[in-house]
């Protein structure tokens, strides 16, 4: 009863093969690929893998054509009929906040749901505020309250679209190789300290705003390609999860069914 997961992300692709779909489920196999070659994944990375999923569940950002090659793989490798989540109203015990709840982006939907599910499997009883972040080509920086309703959040450009802005707005500047300290003396140091701060500084007013909000010290939970760039940030306190949008979906896919 092996599941697949797949989240299409504006870069990359990243699939995970876990035991079966529910939260905390084993991951048997994992992997990603970047978009250039999403037309070589049967044969790069799923043709040979021992264990043939039973159903699929699946996020994706990239368009409609990056989502139709991926199923047609699907389709011709293990005949499996795709499922693709939407952000809904509510699901897996999240309220979703937002002005229009289907035009949240379904993996940004699918990490608050996992970021929530996170905090109540270490605090079943009293679970505190959460602010969920992924840290990829965007930064997410979502709020969800104590009773699980999901209150707002931050968009802001990544590391990558950071830089490059710089780069081609700019004279003379480059793709920072430096790095980060709390009083830059040459150019790549201070655009690599720039750039961390102005996202762990995104991270802090939102803690800060969401500790005004309820009364209480949020918990905060990251993941994300480049997240590790803000792992040495003592100011932010964070738990780190590996696949906060797989376990998002495995929660998603548990409640799909309960319906």
């Amino acid at each position: 009863m092996a599941s697949l997961l797949i989240d299409i992300g504006n870069t990359r692709l990243k699939w995970g093969i876990y035991e079966q779909a529910r939260p905390g489920a084993r991951l048997l196999a994992h992997g990603a690929v970047v978009l250039e070659d999403i037309d070589h994944l049967w044969d790069l990375s799923w043709k040979s893998l021992p264990e043939r999923p039973t159903d699929m569940l699946g996020c994706v950002v990239a368009g409609e054509a990056i989502k139709r090659r991926v199923e047609e793989q699907l389709m011709s490798g293990w005949a499996l009929a795709p499922r693709w989540v939407s952000a809904s109203a509510h699901a897996a015990g999240v309220v979703n906040g937002y002005e229009h709840p289907q035009r949240l982006g379904a993996d940004r939907w699918a990490a608050i749901v996992g970021a929530r599910q996170h905090v109540l499997s270490r605090h079943p009883e009293d679970p505190p505020p959460t602010v969920a972040v992924m840290v990829g080509t965007a930064v997410t920086v979502d709020a969800i309250d104590a009773g699980g309703r999901f209150l707002g959040g931050l968009i802001l450009p990544g590391f990558g679209l950071m830089y490059r802005a710089l780069e081609s707005g700019t004279a003379g500047l480059k793709v920072p190789t430096g790095e980060v300290h709390s009083f830059p003396r040459n150019t790549s140091d201070a655009l690599m300290s720039g750039g961390t701060d102005a996202i762990a500084g995104a991270i802090e007013r939102m803690m800060r705003r969401l500790r005004q909000h309820t009364g209480r010290e949020p918990h905060l939970v990251m993941s994300g390609g480049a997240v590790s760039r803000l792992a040495h940030i003592d100011t932010l306190p964070a738990v780190v999860v590996e696949n906060l949008i797989f376990e998002g979906l495995l929660s998603l896919a548990v409640d799909a069914i309960k319906e």
